[in-house]
């Protein structure tokens, strides 16, 4: 079975990527290919593993959803008391890939997570549909439970509390904003001599660009 697997391989000839091409804001840069991803109808562009650590440096890997994108970083929700929110809580400085494969391409992007304002968790929190608002209240994520059927009995103790069809925003529940310290753009090419572009700021707090080895 291991013969079979080292067999695997395809070569990557899509697209390159060089730094005269590219925009000199990651921000920009990033928000193109995203919308060359939706555009090729990708299954959930919007999809990132984000990597936290523990208090014993024991790295951990999810995959969480994009929720919004602007000039200052990226947004994702979850439970606070979560075991990602716990380990954001001790150490801010997290990881993020998008990795789009079927367009050959990864985003990785290095940055600091916070808290967003909880106006602008109620904002989003409102536009979910109605069992997405009643499963953030059910779940006490990354908590052990005995079997399924106690999440099945919570929700429909929500269900009956929140008959009304309002469903209020748990004060455990919100959005972090990841604000990137870097970028790095990778493009799948032939021979496995990809592109990597890496941007970073320098001391002026400026964004530079650099080209990676594969």
């Amino acid at each position: 079975m291991t013969d079979r697997i080292a067999d695997l391989r395809k070569d990557y000839t899509k697209a390159s990527l060089d730094i005269d091409s590219t925009d000199a804001n990651p921000f920009k840069q990033f928000e193109k290919w995203f919308i060359e991803a939706q555009k090729g109808e990708l299954l959930e562009p919007n999809a990132m593993v984000l990597s936290t650590v523990d208090e014993s440096n024991q790295p951990f890997q999810r995959t969480v959803l994009m929720k919004a994108l602007d000039s200052d970083g990226i947004v994702f929700y979850t439970n606070y008391k979560s075991r990602k929110a716990l380990q954001i809580q001790e150490n801010a400085r997290v990881s993020i890939l998008f990795p789009w494969y079927a367009m050959e391409r990864q985003v990785c992007i290095q940055g600091v997570a916070e808290k967003v304002s909880t106006a602008t968790s109620l904002k989003y929190f409102t536009t979910r549909p109605h069992g997405s608002q009643l499963g953030a209240w059910v779940s006490q994520q990354s908590s052990v439970i005995s079997s399924r059927s106690i999440l099945e009995i919570k929700l429909a103790e929500m269900k009956q509390k929140f008959q009304d069809g309002k469903v209020p925003l748990p004060d455990f529940w919100g959005g972090y904003k990841i604000k990137p310290t870097s970028f790095e753009f990778w493009q799948g090419r032939q021979s496995r001599l990809h592109d990597r572009l890496i941007y970073e700021k320098d001391t002026a707090d400026n964004w530079k660009i650099a080209r990676l080895a594969p």
